[in-house]
């Protein structure tokens, strides 16, 4: 898995491309933690490109949510496909996530 890191104003804008499972997940996960302690907390994720996400990939999703919640904010995910949503939504843990449409969207909602 590839994960590019953008900026979008001052937000710092993660896109996982391919499947998010297994040690692609956990490597994610690695990259997305250093990200939010070098961004104090002003991150996207741009999960437009997961095609996927297994057991590992939404347990690292979820605790990089809980180590956002402890800054007081929440993960914005953006861009999710139905079956990735979909799949939030039945593990019930879509709710400790912001969704938006897409990077734009995610990015205003911070100021």
């Amino acid at each position: 898995m590839n994960v590019e890191i953008t900026e979008c104003g001052a937000m710092k804008v993660l896109r996982p491309v391919g499947a998010l499972k297994g040690e692609d997940a956990r490597q994610f996960h690695a990259q997305a933690v250093r990200l939010f302690d070098d961004s104090l907390g002003r991150c996207v994720v741009d999960a437009s490109a997961i095609s996927y996400v297994d057991s590992v990939g939404l347990t690292a999703l979820l605790d990089a949510s809980d180590r956002m919640a402890v800054r007081g904010s929440s993960l914005r995910l953006c861009g999710l496909s139905a079956t990735v949503r979909e799949v939030l939504e039945l593990t019930g843990i879509a709710a400790h996530f912001d969704f938006f449409e897409d990077v734009n969207s995610a990015v205003r909602s911070s100021l």
